[in-house]
């Protein structure tokens, strides 16, 4: 194919494509975990998408509801009387936050460029986001002239950079402009060289700046009006910049002066700076899945439309797993608010669910591959926000439920805010939040084993863990459960044909608890905390109730084995214990494994998967029992069915979560591990025939690179960082591996040792 070849492009680093973005989900996505932006790539004009991550719709406000203490035990009795509907109706009255919303994200706005005399044919177009550099490339030819626009999000100098230049020796002009529609307060140039806008989101909202200034070679340069004007340059210079008062006492000040600095430092050393900034994180890792395959020459949207045929391009595959990682590192790094529902990159004043933090399972899902995939530093913007809403979860765990600790339900925004959000009973009154997302922390120390963090944070996992001490409440069969909650966001029929969201007790809730409550023992023993409350946890534990199996051989959903009212629901809140829980597995409770297996065939015949986030889960939990082939089914159906053009997931409308979790399932074919465990291809599909990974990370501090032919391992080695023993299994095989911090063992296909001893 001369199509690769013409543009001097590699094909496994880049998304390209042969036209302009029409619809904003073409567009390609640039960040630095605070600023983002969407690149479309117009000819006669440019649009370029941007945001800012602490945009959002307003302050903070109490909405916890004071009806809440004096009507819960009403409404737990309720329940259990059978009154299901009563009890809805009173907790809509009585549990709902004051008001129902909580705050939503918002686009900043958009940078719009327009060139002036490019109306005549274009040639050999190309736009692409180059995922070695997180640069995007926009060429084209006019008149026999080139014209290239590059375009990058620099974390080392905060700010968004364009450079755009030509062969024309005379020059390019253009104006380029910042705009927010009518929602911006001020608007103009602060100095010959510099616009701005300005605003407050909401009347009780963020004050915000965002500001450009630029430079140029040769032709001339100048601010008028809210524009930018270039005249006849060789190369042209953009840096926008975006600070709000979330963060900032002075935004106006900071970003100018941020801008300035960035000016001084010039675009090429900005764009050095930038790479290496990237390419330490994104090198860490590479996936190579062997075939010879022409498509991967086209454009990837021709290459997304002939997948969805045939599954074939297996490198696509390969390509989606790097830009997932892109993805991360662009939109969560330190310092920076987590991913929410649409990562960084949101067009709308009033997204699709708010684009805010939805915590029964999409956040959760935002950071499944951060630590496997070895981007831990990517996952601890999410533990800041979790002590973000800690106060919070306090307040709304004293006020609401006259309980100790912290808590949250299915919903958070940038404030930490911990009422519950809306009045919809499927799945508003849920109080399993702050323990979910608690448990990312014993995740990241389990694959670090760094205790300095888990001393950090262990407060967050003691107390959210506290609250249920108090609010659980024992059945007549002496369980302890979790009273009044729902199965995200799923409906049940009782055998009397009523349909219910609203119980006492499911098992997502028991199985959340059993990993939280175990992960505070395990936590309280290494830092040698409190030993009281290890045991009252223990007895918890112990009281908590069993993963039960349905009549019809599947996990059951809720403490009865009701009928669903949906059988094809898109979450699969009763496998959380499979995944991304340790609780059942093939080997330890093959029963459970078996009723697992059932759970999905079930809702797989039923239409389930229906969304891309969903359909990502799916394909982790058959990697996790182990069935190779329905986990590729799986992967590929989420590219075939739920990628949009830019390789962005389709809920639909777009949610980042799939990609994520479609990265999480890649990595978990390859490689699962628990701290004294490893398995190696656990679930390599057949057609992944050759291939090869390097850098992903197990729990224990290791590091892992993996060869395989013709479907079977040909090495492993392990890196550790710390002293490590543990099982290493590939297939029925399995060896005992002891291994000195800072060495590294490799394992031939017979997991036999054949290299050891030596510094890595």
């Amino acid at each position: 194919m001369t199509v690769c070849g013409s543009i001097g492009m590699n094909e496994e680093y880049q998304l390209w494509y042969k036209n302009p973005a029409k619809e904003w989900v073409e567009a390609l996505p640039i960040g630095n975990g605070r600023i983002g932006a969407m690149v479309f790539g117009g000819i006669p004009q440019e649009r370029v998408q941007l945001n800012e991550e602490s945009i959002w719709s307003g302050g903070f406000r109490d909405r916890n509801n004071p009806e809440a203490k004096t009507n819960l035990e009403q409404i737990r009795s309720l329940l259990k009387a059978g009154n299901v509907s009563e009890a809805e109706e009173l907790a809509r009255f009585s549990l709902s936050g004051l008001p129902e919303f909580q705050r939503s994200y918002q686009t900043l706005g958009d940078l719009f460029i327009n060139f002036h005399g490019m109306d005549g044919k274009h040639e050999e177009y190309t736009r692409l986001l180059n995922l070695e550099n997180a640069v995007s490339v926009v060429s084209y030819k006019i008149g026999g002239y080139s014209y290239e626009r590059e375009i990058f999000a620099s974390v080392p100098a905060d700010v968004i950079v364009m450079r755009l230049s030509t062969t024309n020796p005379a020059g390019i002009s253009f104006d380029a402009r910042l705009v927010r529609n009518r929602l911006c307060d001020h608007c103009g140039k602060i100095d010959g060289e510099t616009v701005f806008f300005d605003g407050v989101s909401g009347s009780s909202g963020i004050l915000f700046y965002c500001m450009m200034t630029g430079a140029a070679k040769n032709g001339k340069m100048n601010a008028m009006g809210e524009y930018l004007v270039f005249k006849s340059v060789s190369e042209a210079y953009l840096y926008i910049n975006a600070v709000t008062s979330f963060r900032s006492q002075n935004p106006s000040a900071d970003c100018l002066s941020v801008l300035d600095a960035a000016k001084k430092s010039g675009y090429e050393h900005i764009l050095k700076e930038h790479i290496a900034d990237y390419q330490e994180i994104e090198r860490r890792v590479s996936l190579k899945l062997t075939k010879d395959n022409e498509v991967s020459c086209l454009p990837v949207n021709e290459r997304l439309e002939l997948f969805q045929k045939d599954f074939s391009d297996i490198k696509l595959i390969e390509l989606y797993f790097r830009y997932g990682r892109y993805l991360l590192i662009s939109c969560s790094r330190p310092g920076t608010l987590p991913a929410n529902l649409q990562g960084i990159w949101c067009n709308e004043f009033l997204p699709p669910w708010d684009s805010k933090y939805t915590i029964n399972i999409n956040t959760q899902m935002n950071y499944w591959p951060a630590e496997i995939c070895n981007l831990p530093e990517c996952h601890l913007p999410l533990f800041e926000h979790i002590k973000r809403m800690y106060e919070n979860g306090r307040h709304t765990a004293d006020v609401m439920y006259g309980a100790r600790g912290f808590v949250a339900h299915h919903n958070t925004d940038i404030w930490g805010d911990t009422a519950p959000q809306d009045t919809w009973i499927p799945a508003t009154y849920w109080v399993m939040g702050a323990a979910w997302l608690c448990l990312h922390i014993w995740e990241h120390y389990q694959y670090t084993l760094d205790k300095n963090f888990l001393q950090e944070n262990f407060y967050l996992l003691r107390d959210s863990a506290l609250f249920f001490v108090d609010y659980l409440m024992e059945n007549e069969h002496g369980q302890m459960i979790v009273s009044p909650t729902v199965s995200p966001e799923n409906t049940y029929i009782t055998p009397g044909g009523a349909y219910g969201c609203l119980c006492n007790g499911c098992a997502m809730d028991s199985q959340i608890l059993k990993e939280l409550f175990e992960a505070c023992i395990g936590a309280s023993k290494i830092l040698n905390e409190e030993s009281e409350f290890e045991n009252e946890l223990a007895a918890l534990v112990k009281k908590l109730p069993p993963i039960f199996i349905s009549k019809n051989g599947a996990i059951q959903e809720w403490m009865e084995d009701y009928e669903e009212a949906e059988p094809g629901h898109r979450h699969m809140s009763h496998l959380f214990a499979l995944f991304p829980g340790t609780q059942i597995t093939v080997k330890d409770t093959p029963d459970l494994a078996k009723a697992a297996r059932r759970t999905l065939e079930y809702r797989l015949s039923h239409g389930g998967g229906h969304t891309g986030w969903s359909r990502a889960w799916i394909a982790n939990f058959w990697a996790k029992l182990g069935d190779s082939e329905k986990a590729s089914e799986n992967i590929d159906l989420l590219l075939a069915n739920s990628t949009l053009p830019n390789l962005f997931d389709n809920h639909p409308p777009f949610q980042i979560d799939g990609n994520f979790g479609g990265t999480a399932a890649i990595a978990n074919t390859l490689l699962q591990s628990e701290p004294d465990s490893l398995r190696i291809l656990p679930a390599l599909p057949r057609k992944w025939r050759d291939g090869e990974v390097k850098g992903l990370k197990a729990k224990g501090g290791l590091d892992i690179n993996i060869k395989w032919e013709n479907g079977a391992l040909v090495c492993v080695s392990i890196i550790s960082k710390n002293k490590y023993e543990g099982k290493v299994i590939y297939g029925d095989t399995e060896t005992i591996v002891n291994i000195a911090s800072g060495e590294i063992v490799q394992l031939d296909s017979r997991l036999e040792i054949t290299k050891e001893g030596y510094n890595g």
